[in-house]
């Protein structure tokens, strides 16, 4: 027998779900006229641990609603032709109309932000450029801060002065090492070359007289 009340009402409160109460040994039912009643101290862990168990399922069930809000995302970025009216697709074009391939833009000519008049009178002196002046496809190239270009002497030049440096430089060299001083001291020679002192035979030994100047 179940307790009077509890599937029905469990039944109302959750559709769909039944719950089974086990019934309890004879020994520990006491009967009150026709009727068998569990104590309730018994079923009561019992209601607990259910309670809980549908009490997290619902829970984790109502999350769900959450984050579909949360990932979702209006019409404006999602659909696609909101999308192709913000962002029309670059038109196609013939060699002959866009030789560049840059989608027809017609560039200023190619001149380095370094050449330009540093002293002239721009809307950006530290950029030399005007307000609203059409820039170079390779302006990251070209801008003020792109690597300077060191135009003051050529190549040919250049190598001239490399070539008188090293070549100075080996001169001087050379001429030090030609005329460089001896040391003013001389090899001291011991007696026997220490070998005694110094372990005995087989043992490396110091200089002693008769061998040859270092």
């Amino acid at each position: 027998m179940h307790a009077p009340g509890t599937s029905n009402q469990a039944n109302r409160k959750w559709p769909g779900t039944r719950l089974l109460m086990p019934e309890a040994p004879s020994h520990h039912v006491r009967a009150i006229g026709r009727r068998r009643i569990v104590p309730s101290a018994e079923m009561l862990p019992q209601r607990i641990a259910r309670a809980s168990a549908l009490r997290s399922g619902m829970a984790a069930a109502r999350r769900l609603p959450t984050i579909q809000r949360r990932t979702f995302l209006p019409d404006q970025y999602t659909d696609k032709k909101v999308i192709d009216q913000k962002y029309p697709e670059a038109p196609s074009m013939t060699e002959a109309e866009d030789p560049g391939m840059n989608g027809g833009y017609i560039n200023p000519p190619r001149i380095k932000r370094q050449f330009r008049d540093p002293h002239g009178n721009w809307w950006d002196p530290q950029e030399r450029r005007n307000f609203g002046e059409p820039i170079h496809e390779d302006n990251d190239v070209l801008g003020i801060f792109s690597p300077w270009e060191y135009t003051w002497t050529t190549a040919g030049p250049g190598a001239v002065m490399v070539g008188t440096f090293i070549a100075v430089f080996m001169s001087v060299t050379g001429i030090v090492y030609l005329n460089y001083p001896d040391r003013p001291a001389y090899p001291r020679a011991f007696e026997g070359g220490l070998e005694r002192e110094l372990g005995g035979p087989g043992a490396t030994r110091a200089r002693m007289e008769g061998d040859e100047d270092p």
